[in-house]
């Protein structure tokens, strides 16, 4: 885990989606801790590439389109979303 300085206007997903795009791979979702400080889980070689992209980062308010991420995670998990909506009590 390596902190960084919280953005004023952070949206998790938009960062997640521009460190993604820059080939920064975070391998569990950010945390903020106590003092207000981002922490990611990334490779210490990322990390002045992160910085740059954290350091630059405003996010929006408007809700993000998650369906990507979901995705992602259903693939790691081995399940369709169809599997993962009975999981879930959905139709």
């Amino acid at each position: 885990m390596i902190k960084f300085n919280k953005p004023v206007n952070l949206n998790g997903a938009e960062l997640l989606a521009e460190l993604n795009a820059a080939e920064v791979n975070v391998t569990s979702l950010p945390t903020i801790d106590g003092n207000n400080d981002l922490w990611l889980d990334i490779n210490s070689a990322d990390e002045t590439k992160a910085k740059a992209i954290v350091d630059a980062h405003d996010g929006t308010t408007i809700a993000p389109d998650l369906s990507a991420q979901r995705q992602v995670i259903l693939d790691r998990l081995g399940l369709t979303a169809e599997e993962a909506q009975l999981l879930l009590g959905g139709n």
